[in-house]
């Protein structure tokens, strides 16, 4: 999370303390907060690849100082092959979490780069990218040492990934994971990333390692093929914005799952809730967040197939009605559609005042599995969002967007400071958003101890099977008693 007017220099903020310095170190040389993001994007897909990777998707928030934010999708579409008789023919009824048939969507995260990089190029960024990449060349190169959270995931995950395409000889050491501290490369990624800084990163999607992609993903099974990479393109979007008392909020519309994020604090501010924490906070915020889900659940997918429009849900009577549902005594229905998903936030600021809120992807860990052997890629398995039932809101097609998790958030206030925040976790990404948003912003905590306090999650989140409401042990016990009671 990031607050402006306490970063006179600019500041970045990422999972891996290495991310951040190789984004720290670009404002430092005079870039701005959209090459600081790129260049801590960059290292955190080496040094964090069980998260984040080339292979995944991302979106953006970026807020030019005094002007409007603008929203950066890059989100990749399914195969043209991918449908449902291409599985039926595979003699599957659904869409396989891990291997190249779980591989079916293209990887958009570099096309954001690419649309950003424009965009900074228009506010005077002026740094080249190969000096962007270049501690992201080093780290995958030279190697890093491993994190607790890589060797934790590689030993979870290792049985089913095994004997997926390219992954052994990548992420694991003579048949195991790899131990905490032990120096990793990935020297294939680091020649794919030099070869992205030479010749661009329009070289992702229709030049030579846009060949070497498609050849590697065609070698392992995946229908995705090079005409799918050269359809690629990221677009900007207006983002979807909320106005709250004392600030404006924005996320990104769908697919992401930006508007349950919004959705919640606009009905929980319409509670009239006098402070945080206690039984009535956490119980507005847990029914705030089932009509959120709702409305995600039933509504969101890509843009190009919904009914209705995502604005329409943030307007004052839909806010009101949903509101008017909760009983402030008693806890209301909950139908279940988990929405599981694995991804990195980052955000960065810079002394002009230009914020950037980004999130990033692979979906679950390690995503399909497949690691392409040319490039060293780990390609992600979002198109396992899709469904396989005709008629369903998620069915999947040829080109389609698959739903996100991801969203990143980003707040306006009206006195004039700018907040980039976000979290990982799924359906725990629109519920801490709503935590940290409301302790801050609604009630005046101070910021680390916005963040700090305690937090709870409706649904699925990060590393956990189970999807009821579960809260952090710190909450008083008065709370959480008058929270079973209800």
């Amino acid at each position: 999370m990031l607050n402006t007017p306490r970063a006179l220099r600019g500041m970045v903020v990422a999972p891996h303390h290495l991310a951040a310095e190789a984004g720290l170190a670009v404002l430092r040389e005079g870039g701005n907060a959209i090459e600081a993001m790129v260049a801590a994007a960059a290292v955190a897909m080496v040094v964090y690849p069980h998260m984040t990777g080339l292979g995944g998707d991302g979106f953006m928030l970026i807020a030019p100082p005094g002007r409007t934010p603008l929203a950066v999708e890059a989100c990749g579409r399914a195969a043209a092959a991918a449908d449902l008789a291409f599985y039926k023919q595979q003699g599957l009824d659904r869409i396989p979490a891990r291997g190249p048939l779980a591989a079916i969507t293209v990887a958009g995260t570099v096309s954001g780069w690419q649309a950003a990089l424009e965009l900074s190029a228009r506010m005077g960024g002026r740094l080249p990218l190969a000096r962007l990449l270049a501690d992201a060349i080093f780290y995958a190169r030279e190697g890093y040492a491993v994190t607790g959270t890589q060797a934790e995931n590689t030993e979870a995950k290792c049985r089913e990934l095994k004997d997926v395409p390219g992954f052994a000889p990548v992420f694991l050491d003579r048949g195991a994971a790899p131990p905490v501290g032990r120096r990793f490369k990935n020297p294939a990624l680091a020649d794919s990333l030099a070869r992205l800084a030479a010749a661009g990163l329009d070289d992702f999607y229709r030049g030579e390692l846009a060949r070497r992609i498609a050849a590697d993903l065609a070698r392992a099974g995946s229908p995705l093929t090079g005409a799918d990479l050269a359809a690629q393109r990221a677009i900007l979007v207006p983002p979807l914005a909320l106005k709250l008392a004392s600030a404006t909020l924005y996320n990104l519309p769908p697919p992401s799952q930006g508007l349950a994020s919004l959705v919640i604090l606009g009905i929980f501010e319409r509670l009239g809730i006098a402070e945080a924490e206690g039984f009535a906070y956490l119980h507005a915020m847990v029914e705030a967040t089932k009509e959120a889900f709702r409305i995600r659940d039933e509504h969101v997918t890509d843009p190009d197939h919904m009914r209705g429009r995502a604005e329409d849900f943030l307007a004052e009577r839909a806010l009101a009605e949903m509101a008017g549902r909760i009983d402030p005594a008693r806890a209301g229905a909950w139908t279940l559609n988990p929405a599981p998903g694995d991804t990195v936030w980052m955000g960065a600021a810079d002394a002009s005042g230009l914020v950037v809120s980004f999130i990033h992807s692979i979906y679950w860990e390690f995503g399909s599995g497949v690691v392409l052997g040319e490039s060293g890629i780990l390609w992600q398995n979002r198109g396992m969002a899709f469904s396989l039932t005709p008629g369903s809101l998620h069915q999947l097609l040829p080109h389609r967007r698959p739903f996100h998790t991801n969203n990143p958030a980003l707040a306006r206030f009206d006195d004039g400071r700018v907040m980039a925040y976000g979290a990982m976790g799924g359906d725990g990404q629109p519920q801490s958003q709503a935590a940290v948003f409301s302790r801050y912003g609604l009630f005046g905590r101070p910021l680390q101890e916005a963040v700090t306090a305690p937090r709870w999650v409706l649904g699925r989140t990060w590393g956990a099977g189970r999807t009821g409401l579960r809260l952090e042990g710190r909450f008083e016990p008065a709370a959480v008693a008058a929270l079973a009671r209800a």
